[in-house]
């Protein structure tokens, strides 16, 4: 069976060598491993597929939930094309970049602090499993696939959003904890991993940014793009995604043939 971890919801005992930047992301001196396993392979987006082949239909929310907590502290507001760009690495940097002077200003904690309340309620606005995704697991599961999420999102959102959407189907649901480093930082993913009990080459990783393509390859195993998220086709492309599906349908096929 093939194991997957998503993108949006998406072990600490690493030993290889690496750097970390906050702009650049891991970087490893060892070359991934290319051979292929017959058991599991793992795919995560906002963890490739965890994959979640379920992805975040309420990006657009969180949108204008920061708009709407900036202009309550009197600061400038944000296209929803803007703040779309924003997301991606976690509230704590989505706030910084909406922010003028980011974590300089003033009223950063307060416009952070606000944003975390307004998203724990209304997480579920607007949000739901694109269409076409739910069959999908369904096949992948069916077939022995591991599913799991991995996301920036706070892990406790995460957890609720996975159990409410898609019930048993997620074996792992992790979210941004104190205690790992959020993407593309491949913390999250080799948690994942841990859980399902999995290695590199049994998991694929599938995700909608160039976040989720860079932590693929920080952490070492394969990567699926889908271009129906919040970047673009070339963003995609720009990252270093060589597989980028159309829909969940190619999604599948593609899954199968790796």
């Amino acid at each position: 069976p093939k194991m997957l971890l998503n993108p949006y919801y998406t072990a600490k005992t690493e030993k290889w060598k690496m750097g970390f930047d906050e702009s650049d992301g891991m970087r490893y001196n060892k070359a991934r491993k290319t051979e292929r396993d017959e058991a599991h392979e793992h795919q995560s987006g906002d963890l490739g597929f965890g994959r979640h082949a379920a992805q975040h239909a309420g990006r657009s929310g969180g949108c204008s939930q920061a708009a709407t907590k900036l202009a309550a502290n009197g600061l400038p507001t944000h296209t929803t094309d803007e703040v779309r760009m924003f997301v991606g690495n976690g509230i704590g940097k989505l706030i910084e970049r909406a922010v003028p002077n980011g974590r300089e200003n003033p009223k950063f904690q307060a416009v952070y602090d606000a944003f975390v309340a307004h998203y724990g309620a209304h997480s579920r606005d607007r949000t739901k499993p694109y269409d076409g995704i739910l069959p999908m697991l369904d096949a992948l599961a069916a077939q022995g696939v591991k599913l799991a999420i991995v996301s920036n999102k706070i892990d406790f959102a995460v957890k609720a959003l996975s159990r409410d959407y898609f019930g048993e189907r997620m074996q792992a649901a992790i979210g941004d904890d104190p205690s790992r480093r959020r993407k593309p930082a491949p913390d999250s993913v080799l948690e994942a991993m841990r859980q399902l009990g999995v290695t590199r080459a049994e998991t694929v990783y599938i995700g909608d940014s160039d976040v989720d393509v860079e932590t693929a390859r920080n952490a070492g195993v394969a990567c699926c793009a889908v271009s129906w998220g919040f970047r673009s086709v070339q963003c995609l492309r720009d990252a270093g995604a060589a597989r980028i599906a159309a829909n969940p349908q190619e999604l599948l096929a593609m899954l199968e043939a790796l």
